[in-house]
């Protein structure tokens, strides 16, 4: 259940209880996609950096090890040793990146796996019985995500069809929640807003989906093609018509920039790669801005990556070792770095929610909008 604490403006401060726990809004999810944080973090390190979701994924767990057998093992929470929520992503964006091996059709997506080419089938039914099998705290609506640009009438077809999908993967969460077997009876469902860059479509479509009261809504389709201003505008858009008891996740977004423009837009939760997958090519994230570690002038520095962090990394490490890791091609490096810029994600949230406690979001927002997005 989603609690609407406070709001400045249009940024909202919450808490969502689940049956793994209750998280506080606005929120990061650190992307575990195959029940692993790449960079070579456990659930473990994860407790130490102010994780507080963890996102994995349906497709790529389908594929390995195979649901069924993280269902033997007692679901992804036993399997990973994680014991807070877990949101599993239903699908629909690995398919909609294979799009030279797939084909789309009422029933669902018919493609070939990335990994050894096997032609494989999903659909709503499909999607949510591999999420149940996972056992996930937040299973996600099974959705096309359509490219941006794309024509006007090709996202209305997908659109409304994303839609049938949405009350068939109801239904069958239903079914699945009712079984004596299920790891989780109490998963709960988000339905995703789709209408590529038309604003008609995404409202029509978020009026929609808003009357089947499900557990969350989440903006999908974004950071696929379009500008920057382009998603902001979308977000401005589909915003006022998603419903005000029920968290807004704004999928696969992004920089801290863009976390800090969509909680004032309304969004409470986020999910990117970004800070793992930077961070394991030595991009990090500080509170002064954005910094590459291989940089020469960091060859004899002995300060932490921010000095502004108590993250492990930065307690314990210079910006030097961390360079000649780098250079040396040391696993350690990614590890450290990953570590940094997860730990900043989390922390970044926790001053989003203080500043909206104290009502003083819109400062911070002026503060370090534009500064985080700085190369140094």
């Amino acid at each position: 259940m989603y609690t609407l604490l406070k709001t400045n403006n249009k940024a909202r401060r919450g808490q969502f209880e689940t049956v793994h726990g209750t998280f506080q809004t606005p929120c990061f999810m650190n992307v575990g996609t195959s029940a692993a944080i790449k960079g070579g973090i456990s659930s473990v390190d994860l407790r130490g950096l102010k994780t507080q979701v963890e996102l994995c994924n349906t497709y790529h767990l389908h594929l390995r090890p195979g649901d069924h057998i993280v269902k033997a093992i007692g679901g992804l929470h036993k399997f990973m040793n994680w014991d807070k929520p877990i949101l599993t992503d239903s699908g629909g964006f690995q398919v909609f990146s294979l799009s030279k091996l797939r084909k789309i059709k009422e029933e669902g997506v018919y493609f070939a796996s990335h990994i050894d080419g096997k032609r494989i089938f999903m659909g709503p039914e499909e999607s949510m019985q591999i999420q149940s099998n996972l056992g996930s705290t937040i299973a996600m609506a099974f959705d096309e995500c359509v490219e941006n640009p794309s024509p006007h009438d090709y996202v209305e077809a997908s659109v409304a069809r994303t839609t049938r999908w949405l009350y068939r993967c109801r239904t069958e969460m239903e079914r699945l929640n009712s079984l004596h077997d299920t790891i989780n009876k109490k998963q709960m469902l988000f339905g995703i807003n789709q209408g590529s860059t038309y604003e008609d479509i995404r409202i029509k479509h978020m009026l929609e989906i808003a009357k089947l009261d499900l557990d969350g809504y989440a903006i999908g389709g974004l950071a696929v093609g379009e500008s920057t201003d382009e998603m902001y505008r979308i977000i401005d858009a589909v915003e006022s018509y998603m419903p005000v008891n029920k968290p807004r996740y704004l999928m696969g977004v992004g920089t801290p920039s863009n976390i800090i423009e969509a909680v004032a837009r309304g969004v409470d939760m986020f999910d990117c790669v970004m800070p793992s997958r930077n961070a394991r090519h030595a991009t990090v994230f500080t509170w002064s801005g954005i910094m590459h570690l291989c940089n020469k002038c960091y060859e004899t520095d002995p300060r932490p990556v921010d000095e502004e962090c108590d993250c492990p990394t930065c307690r314990n490490f210079s910006r030097a070792y961390i360079r000649h890791l780098f250079k040396s091609n040391e696993q350690l490096a990614g590890r450290l770095a990953v570590q940094h810029n997860l730990y900043f994600y989390n922390t970044l949230t926790e001053k989003i929610r203080q500043a909206i406690d104290e009502d003083r979001f819109d400062d911070f927002r002026g503060k370090y909008s534009e500064l985080l997005a700085k190369r140094i």
